[in-house]
């Protein structure tokens, strides 16, 4: 990663990869990690009103909210423990339970033994009563990848904390917690930016922030596909689009290094869901691994809920912790001991110490794992490490793995799923369109003798059994609603295009008036439905079908015009 200072003052700039000037190297961060949020306010924020009108709508902090929700100052007050200092802006309400969790999940454990400055992540859940997301928020949604898409019902947090001795303070430490909230899962890029705004915020408290907060406000909002110039503070942040098909797992090697031996187990949990706890000596070491665990399955988006940090004081601390049902399908990190205890009823358990003493607790393998892995799988990346290779190269390679992994079981499923799309023929303009053929889990299994992951793997193994369980997996209900949406779009799409091209005119020619209207108000409702999703169409579609409901509404009785115009 590099970085360009002093340059490029004021607003940020959009352009694509090829149009970067050669011989600059702007700092460069992946924003591809693991969930996606809303990249815009929803209509439950305080702002929400601000940014009705489009991306560019100048109204105060419309483009700082695409990026942030706020940033809160957590600091350590010897009569209340956590509490938040500042927020800004000024006019963001986040509610009581938001501060709370934020002002807990903002300070490692005191057990981590933390000091000097650490970086983690976290993941809270928003008060109820926020409203769902605008269509403005479904484009972002389309174009993103699946893994960045927006999740309105949750937030990121991304902390810089600072714990250094101070004799001027009472307890003899100065602790104070800088955290950016934001919807969007841009890990690296907001962790990279932490880096150059914290320390100096450090020295130079709230005017720096104020600066800091207006300068994000001249940024261009996220858009996906785009490489976009983020200046702050005299450097400028470059965020890249995501390569297609890979998720960003940087701390890859070094989260999963002590249970390199178990890493297609791990996948598999991950894959179908089950319920996981890390159990690591830091809030760094816990969230990264979180967050790698939840990427190795990229491209496939993993569909539970995941915490990367989480404490005793976690408003869901019960929920999580009940032994009167099952556990759910949640990843956690947790880093205080006392979670040995309670958590010793859940079937699997990874515990991160130094290499020696790291272990996996799981169900019985008979019952749990279902493909074969072949010792020379993990081989050449624990040799690399004895060799010490570049962490950078042997992150690659694990990466690799773990995405044709992914891949092979992915691909089986795409390609019945396209099957089930009716033949383009098939969709005429006088008729609703046909209906995508239901999804027959013994259809598909059918299906992999001859075109089964083994075309594309060499694991060996219970690949139908590992089919069965992750169509119970929230991960399987995720991922084929989303294709389900796609298809049943893209049938509007052509249902539109087939219409535009009929003889609409000629079919009115005999028809009563009755039926006219029924087709206009038909079309009218298809229209607003296109635009309201943005559906990809042929150029010129809308606007052809628009003139001729307007030359059919003029072709009418003066009454009927007049009803058929009305606002």
């Amino acid at each position: 990663m590099t970085a360009r200072r002093g340059s490029e003052p004021g607003r940020g700039s959009r352009q694509t990869e090829e149009e970067t000037e050669p011989g600059r190297e702007p700092r460069r961060c992946r924003c591809s990690d693991p969930v996606a949020m809303n990249p815009f306010d929803g209509p439950g924020s305080p702002r929400a009103g601000e940014a009705e009108d489009g991306a560019d709508s100048r109204g105060p902090w419309t483009r700082f909210s695409a990026w942030l929700e706020c940033v809160c100052v957590v600091t350590f007050d010897l009569e209340l423990g956590q509490a938040i200092e500042l927020v800004y802006p000024q006019d963001v309400k986040l509610t009581e339970k938001e501060k709370t969790s934020i002002c807990y999940l903002s300070f490692p454990d005191s057990y981590s033994g933390c000091l000097g400055d650490t970086q983690f992540s976290f993941r809270l859940r928003q008060s109820v009563g926020r409203r769902a997301s605008r269509s403005r928020d479904d484009v972002y949604n389309r174009e993103a990848p699946v893994t960045l898409q927006s999740e309105t019902s949750h937030f990121f947090g991304y902390v810089y904390f600072r714990q250094v001795k101070d004799v001027s303070v009472k307890r003899g430490y100065f602790q104070k917690s800088l955290v950016l909230v934001s919807r969007l899962p841009y890990t690296h890029l907001f962790h990279s930016l932490l880096q150059i705004i914290a320390p100096e915020f450090f020295e130079k408290l709230e005017p720096c922030l104020e600066a800091v907060c207006n300068e994000i406000d001249q940024w261009p909002s996220p858009e996906p596909g785009l490489t976009v110039n983020l200046p702050v503070m005299g450097v400028v942040l470059q965020c890249l689009p995501p390569p297609s098909q890979v998720y960003c797992l940087s701390p890859c090697l070094r989260c999963f290094q002590s249970v390199l031996v178990h890493l297609q187990m791990l996948w598999e949990l991950t894959l179908l869901g089950e319920p996981l706890v890390v159990m690591a000596p830091s809030p760094t070491v816990s969230s990264e691994t979180v967050l790698a665990l939840i990427g190795s399955i990229s491209p496939l988006k993993f569909c539970c809920d995941f915490r990367p940090y989480f404490t005793i004081h976690d408003s869901e601390f019960r929920e999580y912790t009940t032994r009167t049902q099952a556990p759910p399908s949640v990843v956690l990190g947790v880093t205080n001991p006392f979670f040995i205890k309670t958590f010793q009823n859940w079937p699997h358990i990874v515990r991160l110490a130094e290499v020696r003493m790291a272990g996996v607790k799981v169900k019985k393998l008979s019952k749990l794992k279902t493909l074969d892995t072949k010792p020379g799988e993990t081989q050449h990346i624990h040799e690399g490490i004895q060799r010490k290779r570049p962490s950078e190269a042997q992150s690659a390679i694990l990466r690799r793995h773990l995405l044709e992994l992914t891949q092979s079981f992915i691909i089986p499923l795409e390609r019945y799923m396209a099957s089930l799309m009716p033949l383009q023929r098939s969709v005429t303009p006088w008729k609703t369109p046909p209906q995508i053929r239901p999804f027959s889990q013994d259809e598909f299994m059918a299906t992999l003798e001859h075109a089964g992951p083994q075309l594309t793997s060499l694991l060996k193994g219970d690949w139908m059994g590992l089919y069965r369980k992750f169509f119970r997996s929230p991960n399987f209900d995720g991922w084929y609603r989303h294709r389900h949406k796609e298809m049943t779009q893209k049938l509007e799409s052509l249902h539109l295009e087939v219409i535009c091209d009929a003889d609409l005119l000629g079919w009115t020619k005999d028809k009563s008036e009755v039926e006219i209207v029924d087709l206009i108000l038909k079309l009218r409702e298809k229209l607003v439905r296109a635009r309201r999703q943005q559906l990809q169409v042929k150029d010129g579609v809308l606007d052809k079908l628009d003139v001729f409901i307007t030359s059919i509404i003029g072709s009418l009785p003066e009454d009927l015009q007049t009803v058929l115009n009305a606002p």
